[in-house]
């Protein structure tokens, strides 16, 4: 809010968050990592899709720790480059000042230090775990080295991290070489884009899921899930089985549009998204003629990633993913910040070469920012969160409750989420008894995950109204989360 009142634009205010982020919760995202961002203006100009994920070295070879050269700098840079109104150093300097200074460990950044990686991550660092006992809520992180780092790329700007002064150090990591790291470009393209209900959604490109999102949601529509009782045993259902059809496409055809063609136009074809629609629903066991195949059983864990969206006076938006995949990436610190382990997404996602290892190849993985705009392109609704592979199935439900329902932002980001992984529901809420006899019906079997395990990530939305010029917003419970609204 500081940048936009400093007549930053959302951009310089996404990017600026972005960087303090990256301070406060270095288990999820930050230099070491990469992401994703759509910009949508509501005037003149296109919308706009930035890619800067993490690629593989220019040797092929998929480091042990799953290592690729980061792209959160480079993407910043170009954000930054094509829409910025504030100087760089300006805008890069509120996290500088979070890290040098330090700040209130939060309650969230404490459990996270204590569970999962965060041990093997943290347990000998001396600023997190003084004397090897991890900071406790309340008590103050300063991350001198991180501050250093983000001076060095406010002072010198991207070419310092690709080929300049901290080049050296990133290249003492496994993977990591000053060729790939001099060569490393963010890729601009469109977003991809599909019909639903009175709105047009616009999604991350391929190697990221966007295709998949627009199919679920178009699956879903054509399934009756406007019709059905949001949360009842049926819209559950069908939600699920277009969560089986957009699974599998991910799973199979989506990869790097540099090496693969991806089929966008037909995974966001309502028509015959339709078509499968009605195969899907007849079919229960999930095996609708070679299209759709019932997933494997699948251990449904918290996701990382964080999501942001902001939106200026001038109604341009942006939604912005940015990660390090893993909570903590891949446990490697250098230069103040933890390096990301995305490459190991080549292994974890798809079963064809759509998804296969190369130099300089982006893995699918599930980062997904979004933008929902209405019949004159205006951004009506910005909206991401993290989550991991639940991130389609969480934006797909609350998109589904505020687009086909009508319920407001607050109510639809407040609704319990699930996800089918094989013939196991996992959900926030146990059914009811109708509800949970016609579940069991299905085959499926209901495990509850309780809200505060976080499995269902924290949904950063922000909705327009753009006869009455009011901007909405909700703080999505389940993890730290936050808005605010200003006066133009």
């Amino acid at each position: 809010m500081e940048v936009l009142d400093a007549g930053g634009s959302a951009v310089d205010a996404a990017v600026a968050t972005a960087f303090a982020v990256a301070v406060v919760e270095p288990f999820a995202s930050g230099i070491g990592g990469g992401g994703s961002a759509l910009v949508v203006p509501t005037g003149d100009g296109e919308p706009q899709a930035y890619d800067y994920r993490e690629v593989v070295a220019q040797d092929g070879r998929i480091p042990e720790s799953g290592t690729g050269v980061p792209g959160f700098v480079a993407g910043m840079a170009a954000l930054h480059e094509d829409h910025g109104e504030l100087p760089w150093s300006e805008v890069v300097a509120p996290a500088i000042e979070l890290a040098a200074d330090g700040f209130e460990v939060s309650e969230f950044l404490a459990l996270r230090m204590r569970s999962d990686y965060g041990p093997a991550a943290v347990g000998a660092l001396e600023h997190f775990s003084p004397g090897g006992e991890p900071l406790a809520a309340g008590e103050r992180l300063v991350q001198e080295d991180l501050a250093g780092t983000m001076r060095t790329i406010a002072d010198g700007g991207a070419d310092a991290f690709y080929q300049g002064e901290l080049t050296e150090a990133l290249t003492s990591v496994d993977g990591l070489d000053a060729a790939t790291l001099a060569g490393y470009s963010v890729v601009r393209t469109d977003p991809v884009r599909g019909e639903f209900g009175d709105h047009t959604v616009l999604a991350a490109a391929p190697p990221l899921p966007g295709a998949g999102l627009v199919q679920m949601l178009q699956v879903a529509e054509a399934a009756g899930a406007g019709e059905s009782e949001p949360g009842s045993a049926r819209y559950v259902e069908q939600l699920s089985r277009a969560w089986q059809v957009a699974d599998r496409s991910v799973d199979t055809v989506v990869g790097d549009p540099a090496f693969v063609d991806v089929p966008v136009e037909a995974l966001t074809d309502a028509g015959r998204n339709a078509e499968l629609a009605a195969d899907v629903l007849a079919a229960p066991d999930g095996g609708v003629s070679g299209e759709v195949v019932a997933a494997p059983e699948r251990e449904v864990v918290p996701g990382n990633t964080t999501h942001l969206t902001v939106v200026d006076s001038d109604g341009l938006m942006v939604s912005m993913t940015n990660t390090i995949t893993n909570f903590w990436g891949s446990g490697e610190m250098v230069g103040g910040f933890f390096l990301n382990n995305q490459l190991s997404r080549f292994d974890s996602i798809g079963s064809t070469e759509a998804n296969e290892p190369a130099p300089g190849r982006r893995s699918v993985s599930w980062s997904l920012p979004t933008v929902v705009v209405d019949g004159q392109g205006r951004p009506v609704l910005g909206i991401g969160s993290p989550g991991g592979r639940q991130i389609p199935n969480v934006l797909a439900n609350v998109i589904t409750r505020w687009g086909l329902h009508g319920q407001s932002l607050a109510d639809a980001v407040a609704s319990p989420r699930f996800i089918l992984e094989g013939s196991t529901l996992t959900t926030e809420t146990r059914p009811g008894p109708e509800d949970a006899a016609a579940l069991a019906d299905l085959g499926w079997s209901v495990e509850v995950v309780p809200v505060e395990d976080a499995v269902f990530g924290s949904v950063q939305a922000l909705e327009v109204d753009h006869g009455t010029g009011e901007i909405t917003g909700t703080a999505d419970t389940r993890r730290e989360a936050d808005f605010a609204v200003g006066q133009p």
